[in-house]
């Protein structure tokens, strides 16, 4: 390449992430006008309250959708009192029609499924929407994991006993941060 060939490409990149900032800055302006979406949703992810996920509104009450759609934009624990004890718990936040925080014991195979599916993804995946799918368990009423689709593709991870869940708590943490770092 001669050197106005790479100052033509260089300026062709500056003005593409130009126009891609304006796109992001676009999408993330908040609705106007009249709407009934103020606000985080806060979904819980387990079975306790017979679906497979809920929000609290004062009761219980069942999420019947199956999926949610959406830019995985953070993932944290946080240490937080339910029934009287202390807990952590999972939080992931998904910006999709609105901000949703779903939910999860720190331990259960719901985060453990999604933190480990996560983790064996690149920061350019997580560009695009991905989608969680809560799946019941099979032989245990209680059990609850997560499904994770970038576009079509499920993404296939697994994990056992001697999994080094540091190690994959670190790893699905830098991606999310790097994603969304570099593309917001």
């Amino acid at each position: 390449m001669n050197p106005q060939e790479t100052s033509d490409l260089l300026a062709a990149l500056m003005r593409q992430e130009e126009l891609l900032k304006q796109l992001v800055a676009a999408i993330n302006k908040p609705k106007l006008g009249l709407h009934s979406e103020a606000g985080n949703c806060k979904i819980y992810c387990n079975r306790q309250h017979g679906g497979l996920w809920y929000t609290l509104n004062g009761e219980p009450s069942d999420v019947p959708q199956t999926a949610l759609t959406g830019y995985l934009k953070e993932l944290r624990f946080e240490n937080t009192e339910r029934r009287k004890k202390e807990t952590c718990k999972l939080l992931i936040t998904i910006q999709a029609d609105r901000t949703y925080i779903l939910e999860s014991g720190y331990d259960t195979h719901f985060s453990k499924s999604l933190l480990t599916a996560i983790a064996t993804l690149t920061p350019e995946q997580l560009y695009s929407p991905i989608t969680l799918q809560p799946t019941p368990g099979t032989s245990d009423e209680s059990v609850l994991f997560c499904r994770v689709w970038v576009g079509s593709e499920l993404v296939m991870a697994s994990y056992n006993e001697q999994t080094n869940w540091q190690e994959i708590w670190e790893q699905a943490l830098a991606v999310t941060k790097a994603a969304n770092e570099i593309a917001f």
